[in-house]
């Protein structure tokens, strides 16, 4: 019999993106389950405001202000990680940025560098940065957070649905080289989920109608949906499990 389950004690995760909505689920998720969390964002409102939400649940939180994307705010923010923790177990790279874009060709070039930015290299920066801490630790656990758009092509997204294509083959590059290292790299990739990440699509009923039309179990996404299956990888239930990639979307892709 396999004695083993999601209990987080002793463990230091980072959620990027993890002030509001599926990141702050996350983190929130792993706060309860015995692990020290830290977030990082952007915007310090949002930041604080998630901690004040943690405290009122007796939970403690670290709350860092940096963009994901730039390698001189992300290293300070593996640093402040050390310096709090001594140490990282988990990272859930969850920063991403979904904007209605023209066509491909048609897009102007900072728009594609803007998401390319959040959605593909911010991931590789704070992977990159977070593995030093990790083998210190004897190993760890790697979550990104893809989308079903990263293997269906779709009008109006289709930068995003390039950037999260990345994402999932930097999932399965970074698994082979740290395997040696034992670290696991494995990604959760949602259909719809209801945030305000996605509000723009689900607000809107008609199109709503279409997309819940698509989906074999009838409805979109909660976002405990998407937590349960990143818990899982984080913890070690999937210790045996690495460059893969769980689809969270009802049946659409099935």
């Amino acid at each position: 019999m396999v004695d083993k389950n999601i209990d987080l004690s002793g463990k230091v995760a980072l959620v990027t993106g993890g002030s509001r909505g599926l990141g702050k689920d996350i983190a929130l998720a792993m706060a309860q389950r015995g692990a020290k969390v830290a977030i990082c964002g952007r915007k310090r409102e949002n930041l604080d405001t998630a901690v004040e939400e943690f405290h009122t649940r007796g939970l403690d939180l670290l709350a860092v202000c940096a963009n994901i994307g730039k390698s001189d705010q992300v290293k300070p923010l593996i640093q402040a990680i050390e310096e709090k923790f001594g140490r990282l177990d988990i990272l859930i790279n969850n920063v991403g940025m979904n904007i209605l874009t023209p066509s491909v060709v048609e897009t102007d070039e900072g728009l594609w560098d803007k998401i390319l930015e959040s959605n593909l290299k911010g991931p590789f920066l704070v992977s990159s940065h977070a593995v030093t801490l990790m083998k210190g630790s004897g190993g760890g656990k790697i979550v990104n957070i893809s989308s079903i758009a990263a293997r269906k092509a779709s009008r109006g997204m289709g930068i995003y649905c390039v950037a999260k294509a990345g994402v999932e083959m930097l999932t399965r590059v970074l698994a082979v080289e740290l395997a040696s290292e034992h670290i696991n790299v494995n990604a959760v990739a949602p259909g719809m989920v209801r945030t305000r990440f996605s509000q723009p699509f689900w607000s809107d009923k008609s199109l709503l109608k279409e997309v819940v039309r698509t989906i074999p179990m009838g409805r979109i996404a909660e976002t405990g949906d998407v937590v349960g299956a990143v818990m899982f990888l984080a913890s070690d239930l999937s210790d045996f499990i690495t460059g893969e990639v769980i689809t969270v979307d009802g049946g659409s892709m099935a």
